[in-house]
């Protein structure tokens, strides 16, 4: 059996042993993050695991599917990179969400940095809407819309779930953009954007609705006169 790296990607140096399949989904998962899905073939990925091809296939029925698990692969460890640096930001929601964006400014500076796998896969796989790979990469988006949408709620801002949808705009727009122009400033200008959004569905939220806070017969004003 192979062996966890202790700082190789790929799963080949290290002491503690992984699993054949695991180390296939670190090999491809280099290669297609590095290269492309297209620009990968199954030879490289079982010679970069260190596995034969017929390996490969025991273990995936297709390229296809090796794809769809490689993103299936990167949703819980991206989620928890967004929560784990909203729950250490200080501030409200609106400061959390801008801080969101100032750390993914900061990934975006690093020389190796790619840009978003689900978004790149997704522009490779184009003409194929219903790949299982394309599947991953919507149902990935979906869970960090649906995990904002909740922040939104929690916070009482006003149109939670639109306010969600603007958000990963924003964020994969910043994607976009910093990845052609390679200026992660892009992001940081996206992030004030976010926070200025965010803001104004909290005051709005907070905003007395239609009939409520007045006394009897202001006619249903906010209160003040």
């Amino acid at each position: 059996m192979a062996t966890r790296p202790d700082s190789s990607a790929d799963g080949r140096t290290g002491a503690v042993p992984v699993p054949t399949r695991e180390r296939i989904l670190l090999a491809a998962g280099k290669l297609f993050h590095g290269e492309g899905i297209r620009a990968v073939s199954l030879d490289a990925v079982a010679a970069r695991a260190g596995v034969t091809k017929r390996t490969v296939y025991y273990h995936f029925r297709s390229k296809d599917d090796l794809v769809a698990a490689y993103l299936e692969a990167r949703d819980p460890p991206n989620l928890d990179w967004f929560r784990r640096h909203y729950s250490e930001a200080a501030g409200d929601v609106a400061t959390r969400i801008e801080a969101l964006f100032a750390a993914l400014a900061g990934a975006a500076a690093h020389p190796r940095w790619k840009g978003c796998g689900f978004l790149r896969s997704s522009v490779e796989l184009v003409k194929t809407p219903g790949h299982p790979a394309m599947n991953a990469a919507r149902a990935h988006k979906k869970r960090l819309e649906d995990w904002l949408c909740g922040l939104f709620q929690v916070a009482r801002a006003d149109g939670a779930r639109e306010l969600a949808r603007q958000i990963v705009l924003l964020i994969d727009g910043g994607f976009a953009v910093v990845l052609l122009n390679r200026d992660a400033g892009y992001m940081d200008s996206a992030g004030r954007a976010a926070g200025t959004l965010v803001r104004a569905a909290l005051a709005r939220g907070r905003e007395p609705r239609h009939g409520e806070g007045g006394g009897e017969g202001n006619g249903g004003g906010n209160g003040d006169g």
